[in-house]
């Protein structure tokens, strides 16, 4: 089962109306550039008419700089790994418009899913927020369904097995992600009812291989696998994290090492295992994480620095142009081929991805760290 798998070819439209069964680094002291005029403009449904409708171009420019590299420049979705489709006709015709605030405010914790909301280290205002909402909605081509919040009769002892069949290999044990999105993820869980998740299972997402099980599975085992997701449910945590500094005066690893002449029998990409050979022989580099800085604080490479890709310019004036700079992400290298192509258009020249990511990284069982 997956509940948003990709697909080179999402529908935008044009599918039959569905009938729905009760079974069935922002670190402080980054600027953020965002608007605030047309905050109270920004609340609109599928059936808002075109002269309320809010001014979509600063939440198309925040779309194309934060998401498009993995959702897809019109929400078609995975370009990177797993980045569901945010255009697709079901989903948003399921999806609240609080699912949607959360999951981009907070992302997706244990994902490449980034938290951009500023308390989250991110660079977006609630009006920024808000515009990709609307930015969001402006694509749905089909009204919102009403699929109810009352739970279901299903029992989650019984949707183990059913789960492990059907869905294991896509969402990972305990639903925690493998190829696809997190299904025990605390804020997804927090807005996504049971009528949302029976939906999702029974339907799945037309034209991508999330199959519709309905097809598959009766209503009493969709039920139990509703259930066993849910009861993966826990308390969302209100806080938010402590976030890095954007001093990185002290970002070069082993000052007085020689440099790592591995990297440059390298073309854009290192393994991890190349990285790892640095660090083991305690050779002068500098480590670049450039994920929000919300992720950084919630596990990194240990000795990197939090320098966002959205924001490498901010942070030109500390980084050295005579030291090798690795960047490297979680997706497996979105955001880092991102971040490397900002230095080398500012002129450095010693710059390498970081191939598969901190993923591999971790696999791998090389060190790590967290905290700001």
């Amino acid at each position: 089962m997956r509940l948003d798998p990709p697909s080179s070819d999402v529908p935008r439209g044009g599918l039959e109306e569905p009938t729905v069964r009760p079974v069935v680094g922002r670190r402080g002291g980054m600027r953020a550039v965002h608007r605030i005029a047309w905050l109270g403009a920004v609340l609109v449904s599928c059936e808002a008419t075109e002269d309320a409708a809010p001014d979509l171009e600063p939440a198309r420019r925040d779309y194309a700089l934060y998401c498009a590299l993995c959702h897809g420049d019109e929400g078609q979705g995975y370009v990177a790994d797993g980045a569901n489709a945010l255009a697709h006709p079901d989903f948003l015709a399921a999806a609240s418009d609080q699912l949607l605030r959360r999951a981009i405010v907070r992302g997706r914790q244990g994902t490449p899913m980034s938290g951009w909301g500023l308390e989250w280290g991110g660079p977006l205002d609630d009006a920024g927020v808000a515009g990709l909402v609307a930015l969001m909605r402006s694509w749905q081509t089909r009204p919102n369904l009403s699929l109810g919040t009352e739970a279901g009769m299903g029992q989650p002892g019984l949707g183990e097995a059913v789960y492990a069949v059907h869905c294991e290999h896509c969402h990972g044990p305990r639903g925690a992600g493998s190829t696809y999105m997190s299904l025990a993820d605390p804020g997804f869980l927090a807005d996504a009812s049971d009528g949302y998740l029976r939906y999702a299972v029974a339907k799945g997402r037309a034209g991508t291989p999330m199959p519709a099980f309905e097809t598959t599975l009766n209503a009493s085992q969709i039920d139990d696998v509703v259930a066993l997701i849910r009861s993966w449910q826990r308390p969302l945590d209100g806080s938010t994290p402590a976030l890095p500094s954007m001093d990185i005066s002290d970002a070069l690893l082993n000052p007085g090492g020689l440099p790592p002449l591995e990297f440059g029998l390298s073309d854009r990409f290192i393994s991890v295992e190349q990285l790892k050979r640095a660090y083991d022989a305690a050779e002068s580099f500098i480590v670049i994480d450039a994920r929000a800085p919300g992720d950084y604080v919630g596990g990194h490479i240990q000795g990197a620095v939090s320098v966002p890709f959205y924001a490498v310019s901010d942070y030109l004036d500390q980084l050295p142009t005579d030291v090798w700079i690795v960047t490297y992400c979680g997706c497996p290298h979105a955001a880092s081929e991102a971040a490397a192509d900002a230095l080398f258009a500012a002129g450095y020249s010693q710059v390498r991805v970081l191939d598969e990511g901190l993923d591999l990284w971790i696999e791998l069982g090389y060190p790590t760290e967290a905290g700001p």
